[in-house]
């Protein structure tokens, strides 16, 4: 059996080189496709808490009145804990002229924590203006 100069297959060294580049893009593509999995957990997990805090919003002042006083909760599954602080502020008035009407403007701070995956403490926080009744 003889074989013709043009009919040589793969030397041992180049499928080595070849196996080392493949080893070496899987390994970069596998670390590139992890990272963006990790990412995109974390932006789930920030946008659950912005519907959090802004469901947390909407209920300020809908059972009862707005009042001064902080209240502190957790979601229903317990991964999200929320603080939402209301202040009267005088944003808006001038404070050397007396207050004719009945109204004020009240602060509403809504702050949100949650705990990632790798353990790293993450927040978030929304503020909004709210009308009101003067307190008494």
């Amino acid at each position: 059996m003889s074989v013709r100069r043009g009919e040589r297959g793969f030397t041992l060294i180049e499928m080595v080189v070849a196996f080392t580049v493949l080893c070496l893009v899987l390994s970069v593509g596998f670390e590139i496709f992890s990272k963006g999995m990790a990412r995109a957990g974390e932006l789930d997990a920030r946008s659950q808490a912005l519907a959090v805090a802004q469901s947390q919003l909407a209920v300020v002042g809908t059972d009862q009145p707005l009042q001064q006083g902080e209240t502190r909760g957790e979601s229903a599954d317990r991964r999200f804990q929320w603080t939402t602080t209301v202040t009267p502020t005088d944003e808006g008035f001038d404070p050397k002229t007396p207050a004719t009407t009945p109204y004020i403007l009240w602060r509403v701070d809504v702050h949100v924590d949650w705990t990632t995956a790798a353990g790293r403490g993450q927040q978030l926080a929304l503020s909004t203006l709210t009308l009101g009744s003067r307190p008494q």
